[in-house]
């Protein structure tokens, strides 16, 4: 028993680096498209990002360009963080 339960901590240890890999990325594009009810943003490229619950949509309307820093996760972008490009 004592061994089994070591080899799945070894296995264990081993496959952890892969799940910390999750790389940031970012996008800019301009805003086609806010929904506070579903939490998300679209650009004008298609590409729908998913914000943090607790997000602050102010200032967040059509036409506005953004940066968008985000991380995929089960699928969907996470916004981990969003800047207004200044004209």
């Amino acid at each position: 028993m004592r061994f089994a339960i070591s080899a799945l901590l070894a296995i264990s240890a081993m496959l952890a680096p892969f799940t910390a890999m999750a790389q940031s990325a970012d996008a800019t594009g301009v805003i086609d498209e806010v929904s506070t009810a579903t939490q998300t943003i679209k650009l004008d490229d298609g590409t729908e990002y998913q914000t943090p619950t607790e997000f602050d949509f102010d200032g967040l309307e059509k036409d506005v360009e953004v940066v968008i820093f985000y991380t995929i996760v089960d699928g969907k972008r996470m916004i981990n963080d969003l800047e207004l490009v200044q004209q």
